[in-house]
């Protein structure tokens, strides 16, 4: 019994924290380690992203069909995505956030770096990343891009949405004061934003009380990633040229981030003292520049849908189907094939000898 609890334990109220939406009469204990194991805690927050990615291969590889993508082309293709992602989630938020991960000198704190549990990580990293993987991957699986990715962003839609509840758990990715019904309230909110100056006295004892909160910008992100899968599923169902899907995600998921990302207190900033968060830029110009895209893509198909990959790969699999069954049918059979008697007929004999007789000439 002894090794069991030193195998596993369950974790201790220190790392509980209180939440509230004292307008909606809602109110939590949320304990941010899930369950610890050889004395290694396991985050909620990494459960929740784990149990993302299962649902959105999962339903992907259900959806695929419908865009040429087979299973084993989503499984192969997360063997190199999920890894590569999980560098880039990271990446991202150190390189705009360098200071933090700097020693006194000037050099890299890599033992700093290397700590995913500090929270450090940046949702657009794994974004463009997983572009970059998928670019390639098409190219030497000879797949269509833009018909994989019309299919992958849905996976992202269902990461995103199922993702951010993992900043629930950990009481974080909230936004800016206000007095809203479904306002946001804790000890450790009320904290981190004296702390952090956007607030004084009497509004740090006016979140305690519940007077006053805080956007919840996570759930906010999560209802729009929602609404976004559910429209592109839609859209995946009708679209008239492979891509539609993943330029309506740039332009949805940038759209919603952008206006988001301004509510939140805890961006990333282009430069050390800059008012320019680097998502927000990222999100308006994404969104934009896919919004136009679009547009212009769908004037011009219009009257005159463009060909889909999976129905090239349709026409392919019948032309196939069509040669093998010609070749079966040209193929002589096993009776035709066999003699129908040992002893050649009498034409068959006048010939033969009437080619000897030549040759002997």
């Amino acid at each position: 019994m002894g090794f069991l609890q030193n195998l596993i334990a369950l974790p201790g109220a220190e790392t509980v924290q209180s939440v509230s939406f004292p307008g909606l009469g809602l109110e939590f204990e949320l304990n941010r380690v899930a369950i610890i194991i050889l004395g290694r805690p396991i985050y909620w927050y990494g459960i929740i992203i784990v149990s993302g990615l299962i649902l959105a291969v999962i339903l992907c590889s259900r959806w695929g069909k419908r865009y040429g993508i087979t299973e084993d082309n989503i499984l192969d293709m997360m063997l190199f995505a999920v890894p590569v992602a999980l560098v880039a989630i990271r990446a991202y938020y150190v390189i705009f956030n360098l200071s933090i991960f700097q020693n006194a000198d000037g050099s890299l704190n890599w033992g700093k770096i290397l700590n995913y549990g500090d929270g450090g990580l940046a949702i657009y990293g794994a974004i463009i990343s997983s572009a970059i993987v998928l670019l390639v991957f098409c190219k030497v699986k000879k797949l269509n891009f833009l018909a994989f990715a019309d299919l992958g962003v849905q996976g992202l839609f269902i990461g995103q949405l199922i993702g951010r509840w993992g900043n629930f758990m950990n009481v974080e990715a909230f936004g800016s004061t206000t007095a809203l019904p479904w306002r946001m309230c804790g000890p450790t909110i009320a904290d981190y934003m004296a702390r952090n100056g956007y607030v004084d006295e009497a509004g740090y004892e006016a979140i305690l009380s519940g007077t006053l909160g805080v956007h919840p910008t996570f759930f906010y992100e999560s209802a729009w990633n929602l609404v976004g899968l559910v429209m592109t599923y839609f859209i995946g169902k009708k679209r008239r040229f492979d891509g539609q899907c993943f330029l309506f995600y740039g332009f949805w998921y940038g759209l919603g981030r952008a206006w988001i990302e301004g509510l939140r207190t805890d961006s990333l900033y282009l430069y050390v003292g800059s008012t320019i968060r680097v998502s927000q830029l990222l999100a308006a110009l994404s969104a934009l520049a896919a919004g136009v895209v679009l547009l212009w893509a769908l004037r011009a198909t219009r009257n005159a849908p463009m060909e889909l990959f999976v129905d090239r790969l349709a026409v392919q699999k019948a032309q196939a189907a069509a040669v093998q069954t010609a070749a079966e049918a040209a193929a002589p059979s096993e009776t035709e094939q066999a003699p129908a008697s040992s002893e050649p007929s009498g034409e068959e004999e006048q010939a033969s000898s009437g080619e000897t007789e030549k040759r002997e000439e």
